[in-house]
Parts: C-alpha cells; structure tokens; sequence
C-alpha cells in the first residue's frame, strides 16, 4: 500500500501518483501537513475532496521565491491560504517579544519555518505564481483580522487584512458552509459577493449591500489620538453588537473602497458535523516527515472533538469569535465510531488524551430559546442564564459510552472544563464521575482571576463559583479514593487588572499553597473586547476607563508576582510590591511574598528578569 495515497498530495509526484495534471484547489499553510481533524489544513482539505474536489497542501513553503508554492503548479478554483492553526507571530515571539525557540506545529518543533504575517506573505507569492486565479484567505489569523485591529506588534490599528493581503476573499470562522457555497459558485462561473461568513474588498459605494450597518472609518479609527480611540471603541461596539447569525453585512469606507464583512455562516447542524468527522483522516504526519516528530501532534493524536463552539464570551478569547457562539454537539454514535477509528490505529495504547472542544462540558447543552438564543445577554456572565440547558446528562452517557470500548482503558478529559457551568448543570454526579475516571492526576480550570474588577473586565463568573468548585471536586477525588489536584491558570497583564489585584491574587495563592508554574501572560487577540479595552483604556460597551499594564516593566512586575515564590522573579517581585505601597509583604514572616533583599550588584539594575 502507498502511504502517500492515503493522505492528500503534497508534491508533484504526489499528483503523478494519482493521475492528476492539476489541482483544483490548492492549500499553503504555516503548519506542517498532519492529517487529522484538529489541523485546520487538514480539515478543510478533506471536506473540499468531499466535494469531488482536486486538493493539495503545500505545507510551510519555502517563502524566499514564488517557486516555494510553484511545486504543485496553479490550481484551478482557487488558492486557499491560511497562516496556520495559530497566529504566525505568536508562533515566532512571545509576548515579551523574544524570538521562540521552536514551533510545535513544525518538524521537530523547528523555529522559524513560517513567516511572520503569513498570510499576507502567502497570499502574495500565490499572485506572483498565478495571477489569474482567486485567493481565498482563511484560518484563525485572517479570521480574527477582518475588521481593522489593534496590532501588537506594531502598535498601531492595521486595517483588514483582505486589504493587505490583495485577497479575492476572506473566508471566516468554520469556514465548512461557506466554502462549500464558494465552491458552488465559481464552478457555475458567478459572482462570489454576499456569502455569508466572507468578507471582501467593494470598488464602489453602488457594491454595498442594501440593509448594511456603516461602521467608522478606517482613517477614524486609526488615527492616534483620542478621537480616533473613541472611535475605535465605536467601531468594536457595532461589530459586538450587529456581528450576528442572521444580521446585516457591516461596510466600513477605507482608502477609497469599502469593506464589505457579511453576516456569519450558521454553524454545521450535528449531522453535519458528524459527516466532517467521519472523513477519511489518516490521523497522522504526512509520510514526507517519517523519522521526524510533530509535537503539536504528539498532544492531540489520540484526543477528539466532541463539539463545537463557545458561548462563554470571555473578553479575552476569539474561540466565540472563530467558531461561533452556539455549541453544536455530535451524535455520540459519531464519537463512538472515531473512538473505534482511533482504538484500531496502530499505536494505540489504551489512553484517549482527550474528550473535548473548546470547553469540554458544554457538549449536549444550548439555549432553550432556540437554535440563535439571544442577542442580548451572556449566557454565562454576570451568571449562568436561567434559558441556558446546562444538564449534563448528555455528556455523562457519552462518557460512560466512551469506556464501555473494549480497548479504551483510560478516557481523560484535559482541555479543562467551565467550573461554573459544572456547578449549575453537572452538580456532584458529574464530579463523581470526573474524579473517579477522566482525570489523570490533575483537571485544568481557568479562574483566570479572583479579583472583581479584573474579573469584570474578563466577563468572568466571581471567585465565589471558583472556591466552591474547586472544594466539591476535591472532595469528590477523596471520596473516589483517588489522588490528584486541580491545576488552576492564571493570567497576568489583563486590561482592567491593577498592581492591587495581582497582589490580592498573589496574597490568596500564597494562603493556599498553590505555586503556579505557568502564567499566562495577556496578549490584545483582534476583535476582542479586550483588546479594545487594552489599546483605548476603555471599555468598549460601557465606557468605563479601564487600567492597562502597558509597558513590558508593567506586564513583567504583574507576571513577576504570580511568580513570585520563584528566586528569579524576587526582585522583580519586590519593586512591585514597592511600587504599590506593600513593603509589608517583603520580609521572612509567613505572610510575606518574598524575602527581603540586599543591594543589588551595578550589573544588575540594568534589565528586568526574563519572561
């Protein structure tokens, strides 16, 4: 059997080997090529060969030449070009701005092999090859850039990314639905404007669609002064707003065209879902990278996805943004059968890492006011909606399901959990059962904070949910005989969080013996609330003036304090403590955040600790 067949083409040969002279569609992505549903590249590349489409995926192309994406000649319909499964300069920096060291969505976590900005880079050496052909951008970078963005980086407001990526299209979200009518379209030789889920650059103000929300301009919104920061506010209410399943496309006028952002895509229905997952993944690297790990695969090879999308709407977080507000469950006969697929694979051991999606326990809960809900409150925030269906049921028979398979030994849940929901629809049934079976050791939840205000700017649930959940498992995990811990991530440098809160947050982990070794450090996403409230200072539905820890000395004393039982971050620690008035906490008493220091050596003041 030849291993190259089973997987999509990724060379000429590969075409050869298939009887192909072109293809239909070509994909270029930043990540290697992994055959498995949790790579974007993959995915769409699968569903795209569903539709009797010619697909081939030049992964992380040599981008020094147009000949890097020349390998497979030019495709017929379309280019489809996605930077990968995260963000390109997240993959190249952290957020203190130093170069990564490696890329776990690369051939032995090799650094460096996808540009910075690659859609854009992409997209480009795409039009140098063939100018005559569509390019389609998509994926989470180009997805989260459709409206213009605060660009960390550069700080400064950037507008869409269709503009600088020359794209024919923006294709947003999921993608599956809109693609599938794109396909539709330019296989019938019409036009492609009015797709729901795209986004697209309109010649003239006749193009805009009747019914559209006019959002500011984008010489507005990016001009850098107060005025364009309140209009930059405006432009992320109207999108917060207007941005909806069902609701008008918004235009925005910029260098004399207009954007034209149609309205979402309605998500896969579950039957449909379970269809893209029963696609014929080989769930492995590409044979091109035999002798080579992918550690990004290693993570996710024997995990699944049990649904989709989030309606959490942390302020923070694009995953409402990307995949929708509604979640969208499979059937459990579709789980079932790909935990048979996964069981039968050469390799494996027993252990499924994961049963999961964005947050594992929404599987089988919804509104109970429709397939949309509603468009005016949170589900989730300031408290858990009283028309949400948070029972659990669904997900406790899935799971018992799940290790009633002969081969599956151990059925983990790993991509953490809502602990708020969990206390409103899953009670100690749940956490029985969580603490008995799907936790190796130790659950991952997101409290994030406990501080109100920074919660408040988070749209997070208060400490109070938090404490409760975190006693009731672990008395659950005592009750099961098992031993484990909750492991709890926290982040530093959020828009609304003081030096005062991080200390209040320091202080109650210093209380509870609880040392947390990773600390997520705030990174503005576009077309977040948050990242509104981190370039403005306010925030962008109330108006209230928020506090920002701008600076990288202002982010780096907030992460030093969480890290602060940590000898490296002591000073760091204690010129924050310092600095808010708190040398009460610097000493040897028991109560104290870290010790007290001596003079520094000259060489020393030169430069905070490394984050």
């Amino acid at each position: 059997m030849n291993r190259h067949l089973d997987a999509l083409p990724v060379s000429r040969a590969g075409m050869d080997a298939r009887g192909w002279d072109a293809c239909d569609v070509i994909l270029v992505s930043g990540d290697a090529y992994v055959d498995h549903p949790a790579f974007g590249a993959a995915l769409v590349g699968r569903f795209l060969e569903s539709l009797g489409l010619r697909v081939g995926i030049l992964p992380q192309p040599d981008t020094r030449s147009p000949d890097g994406l020349a390998a497979l000649g030019s495709p017929r319909l379309f280019w489809g070009i996605t930077a990968g499964n995260i963000d390109s300069q997240l993959a190249r920096h952290t957020i203190m701005r130093k170069p990564r060291r490696s890329d776990d969505y690369s051939p032995d976590g090799t650094a460096g092999l996808r540009p910075a900005n690659a859609t854009i880079v992409y997209a480009s050496l795409a039009r140098a090859v063939c100018n005559t052909v569509p390019v389609v951008v998509g994926g989470v970078e180009a997805s989260l850039r459709r409206f213009p963005f605060f660009d960390y980086w550069s700080n400064r407001v950037r507008r869409s990314i269709v503009f600088d990526a020359k794209a024919d299209l923006l294709v947003y979200g999921m993608a599956e639905a809109s693609l599938r009518a794109l396909v539709e379209r330019l296989r019938r030789g019409t036009a492609t404007d009015g797709l729901p889920g795209t986004a697209r650059i309109a010649a003239a103000a006749a193009q805009r669609p009747g019914g559209a929300v006019d959002l500011p301009d984008y010489a507005a919104v990016s001009a850098d002064t107060t005025e364009g920061r309140l209009a930059f506010n405006e432009m992320t209410r109207l999108v917060h707003v207007h941005h909806r399943v069902g609701g008008p496309a918004l235009v925005q006028r910029c260098d004399g065209r207009l954007l034209v952002v149609e309205p979402p895509a309605p998500p896969l229905e579950a039957p449909e879902l379970d269809a893209l997952y029963a696609l014929p993944f080989t769930r492995a690297p590409h044979p091109v990278y035999a002798g080579h790990r992918i550690p990004a695969f290693d993570m996710i090879r024997d995990s699944l996805t049990i649904h989709r999308g989030c309606y959490g709407q942390c302020s923070f977080c694009a995953i409402g943004a990307h995949q929708g507000r509604r979640v969208v469950s499979r059937s459990r006969r579709s789980v079932l059968a790909e935990v048979q697929r996964v069981a039968d694979a050469p390799g494996f051991h027993g252990t499924l890492s994961d049963l999961g999606g964005p947050t594992a326990n929404m599987y089988g809960t919804g509104c109970r006011l429709g397939r949309d809900g509603c468009a005016h409150r949170g589900c989730l925030y300031p408290d858990v909606c009283p028309n949400l269906d948070t029972d659990h049921r669904a997900l406790l028979e899935l799971l018992r399901a799940v290790r009633r398979v002969p081969a599956v030994r151990h059925a983990f849940i790993t991509s953490g959990i809502r602990f708020d929901l969990a206390l409103a629809g899953g009670g100690d049934a749940f956490l029985g059962e969580l603490a008995r079976h799907h936790v190796c050791g130790l659950l991952k939840i997101a409290p994030e904070h406990i501080a109100h205000g920074t919660l408040r700017a988070m749209r997070k649930t208060g400490p109070t949910a938090y404490r409760e959940f975190v006693r009731r498992f672990l008395d659950q995990m005592k009750r099961a005989g098992q031993r484990g811990s909750v492991v709890e991530y926290f982040m530093s440098g959020h828009p609304g969080c003081t030096l005062d809160d991080m200390i209040e947050l320091a202080c109650d982990l210093k209380r509870r013996g609880i040392r947390p070794e990773q600390v997520q450090d705030y990174y503005p996403v576009p077309l977040t609330l948050a990242a509104a409230m981190f370039y403005t200072g306010l925030d962008p539905l109330t108006g209230e003036r928020v506090y920002v820890a701008r600076t990288d000395r202002d982010k780096a004393r907030q992460r030093a304090l969480l890290l602060c039982h940590r000898s490296e971050f002591h000073e760091a620690a204690r010129e924050a403590l310092r600095a808010a008035g708190r040398e009460d906490l610097i000493g040897p008493a028991r109560t104290c955040l870290v010790p007290a220091g001596g003079p520094r050596p000259s060489h020393a003041r030169r430069r905070m600790p490394r984050c």
